[in-house]
């Protein structure tokens, strides 16, 4: 008789097989720091990787920030060599690099840990990285975006698969479930203290305003991960709006995308200014460094009609207006 799955291994199983984010001969690179969701990731995928013929291999980042930060390592370490799977390590004093590189240890951080990443997929010819993220970390994510001030995109919270190559299995489960069925299994995953000090944003969510939410309503995190999804639903449908837009109005050329002003004028102002990010994107490949108030500033622009007006974005990026056009220009 087979042995029934636990639930987290059933949602687990489920969002696989839904998002198809592992198929047959896939070469995984599992980011795993010893905590609970990290082990458990890694504690599943290795359960059932016969089940989808996928290798897996361990990538663990020592940041050096803890004192017992090298005990985790060491416990990642025997952890790989239990279930065989072939084992990573970096150390980065991500304290000093961060002061080095004028950013906060969480952006450090994760820089660090992305790069390293990409490093081991290029070395074992590996596509796929694995990230324990779940529904918790979404919903915290979530919130951290909305009090920055961010837009629709930010509100979509946490992908399940991103460039292709990111995966995030335990998405639909909660920090809860990760917890007891750690507890089941007797994985006995490292704990950071660093957790429960206030000491970065997320923290915050984390400890004091999510437990706060959670007495208004106590099931908030499903409430979050429901909103999410609808957001990103909304999302696409826009998305799919503006390439359809694009590509009935547009008037492309070497270096240059343009389109007519009359047309441009009369479209909403969420589909409009959508459509500068997206002409962006497709001239220059990216809309880094790009804000909100050069969005506005271009549809201004537009709206005023006046010939032979121009303004440069940057250094690369000119917008002019000539002939009822309005033109997007690389600058050479």
């Amino acid at each position: 008789m087979a042995q029934r799955l636990d639930i987290l291994e059933e949602k687990f199983l489920k969002t696989i097989k839904e998002t198809n984010m592992i198929k047959e001969d896939d070469v995984i690179v599992v980011g795993v720091s010893g905590g609970p969701d990290s082990i458990a990731l890694l504690y599943c995928l290795n359960k059932f990787k016969n089940m989808f013929k996928y290798k897996i291999i361990c990538a663990h980042i020592n940041h050096l920030i803890r004192e017992d930060s090298t005990d985790d390592e060491l416990f990642v370490e025997n952890v790989c060599k239990k279930m065989q799977i072939s084992f990573y390590k970096k150390r980065e004093n991500i304290i000093e690099l961060s002061k080095k590189l004028k950013k906060g240890t969480e952006e450090t951080g994760r820089m660090v840990r992305y790069n390293f990443f990409d490093e081991i997929l290029e070395k074992e010819n590996a596509n796929k990285i694995a990230i324990a993220h779940n529904k918790n970390d979404n919903s915290e994510t979530m919130l951290l975006n909305l009090i920055r001030g961010t837009g629709l995109n930010g509100l979509e919270g946490i992908q399940e698969i991103e460039y292709g190559k990111y995966i995030r299995p335990f998405i639909n489960i909660s920090r809860e479930e990760i917890e007891d069925y750690c507890e089941k299994n007797h994985l006995e995953p490292r704990i950071d203290s660093t957790n429960k000090e206030n000491i970065y944003n997320r923290n915050i969510i984390r400890n004091e305003i999510l437990p706060i939410m959670k007495k208004i309503n106590p099931n908030v995190i499903d409430s979050l991960s429901r909103t999410s999804k609808i957001i990103k639903e909304e999302n696409e449908f826009i998305k799919d709006t503006v390439k359809n837009t694009f590509d009935s109005i547009k008037h492309i050329s070497v270096g240059e995308i343009s389109f007519e002003i009359k047309e441009f004028n009369k479209l909403s102002k969420t589909i409009k200014e959508n459509l500068i990010l997206y002409t962006i994107e497709n001239l220059v490949g990216n809309t880094r460094n790009i804000e909100k108030a050069n969005i506005e500033d271009i549809i201004k622009l537009a709206e005023k009609n006046i010939g032979n007006k121009y303004m440069e974005l940057n250094k690369n990026l000119k917008i002019s207006i000539k002939n009822n056009k309005i033109f997007f220009t690389i600058i050479k």
